[in-house]
């Protein structure tokens, strides 16, 4: 019996698998717009104890699918430690914790993180690829964009300062971290209003800032740009390096795993003992 809750609700390869995961995306998504419709003061007032008890009925039925997910999960600290184990635990307790805390129920939003279940579902796990280049080109960046960001404090700082003794308290600018935060909405390109500079010199040190900002604000894109195309380049040479071509047809073979052409059935070379495919070859396949 337990084996066969845990085929349900952790697989996707059974068709009752794939049931369990769609109603309960279903279901997930049903909370969402719950939680989104009650923020509405109109309709709280009207509907407010019906999405109270739609809210826990969710809450009791996604308590009950934890707990049957920790009891049939082979290894139970790995389920419970996993990202969707996470995920799935603080999926409930803002509802919990809203008993205590009434101002913490809007957290439930958080659900809406258990869709990326739909991943598994709909077989579209080879995008995780993609989100994995781009986090490891994040990680690698981080340094870099570390630097950027000091730098641009520093300079906002300066800024802030420079109005702070232009412009004074009569102009809105009270103080230093005032003038701090009108230097980095400046520099950001945001530009509430809610502080403006009425002095020429004021404006001039305004106008520098808005240009070193459009100067600025490209920096991390192209660094980030500069390591995804690092990520590809490697990865191109590293598919380059694996691809085989089929003895018989010459179809070129991508998958290292892959043992029969795909095209013709015939046996493919094992990697590293036939020349690797031409790049000309591949561009055109």
């Amino acid at each position: 019996m337990q084996l066969r809750f845990y085929e349900v609700i952790f697989g996707t390869e059974t068709r009752a698998g794939k049931w369990f995961d769609l109603c309960l995306i279903a279901v997930i998504l049903a909370s969402v717009a719950v939680i989104m419709l009650d923020s509405i003061k109109s309709l709280d007032e009207t509907y407010g104890n019906l999405f109270l008890y739609m809210e826990w009925v969710f809450t009791v039925m996604f308590t009950l699918e934890y707990m049957a997910r920790i009891w049939c999960a082979p290894n139970r600290r790995a389920y419970i430690f996993s990202l969707y184990g996470l995920v799935d635990l603080l999926a409930l307790l803002p509802t919990y914790l809203s008993l205590l805390v009434p101002q913490t129920a809007p957290l439930l939003i958080i659900r809406l993180l258990r869709i990326l279940r739909i991943f598994r579902v709909l077989r579209l796990l080879p995008l995780l690829n993609e989100a994995n280049e781009l986090a490891g080109a994040l990680q690698r960046s981080g340094r870099k964009i570390f630097v950027f960001f000091s730098l641009v404090i520093i300079i906002a700082t300066i800024f802030g300062c420079l109005l702070y003794v232009i412009e004074g308290p009569g102009n809105g600018f009270d103080d230093i971290p005032t003038s701090v935060y009108w230097a980095i909405v400046t520099i950001t390109t945001v530009g509430y209003g809610d502080v403006t500079p009425v002095t020429t010199g004021g404006r001039a040190v305004s106008a520098v800032g808005m240009l070193i900002g459009y100067a600025i604000i490209a920096v991390p894109t192209g660094i980030i740009t500069a390591e995804l195309s690092g990520a590809q380049r490697i990865r191109k040479m590293r598919e380059l390096l694996e691809s085989r071509n089929c003895t018989t047809c010459s179809a070129v073979e991508h998958d290292p795993h892959a043992h029969y052409c795909r095209f013709c059935g015939s046996g493919l070379p094992r990697p590293g003992h036939a020349p690797t495919a031409d790049p000309e070859e591949l561009e055109n396949k």
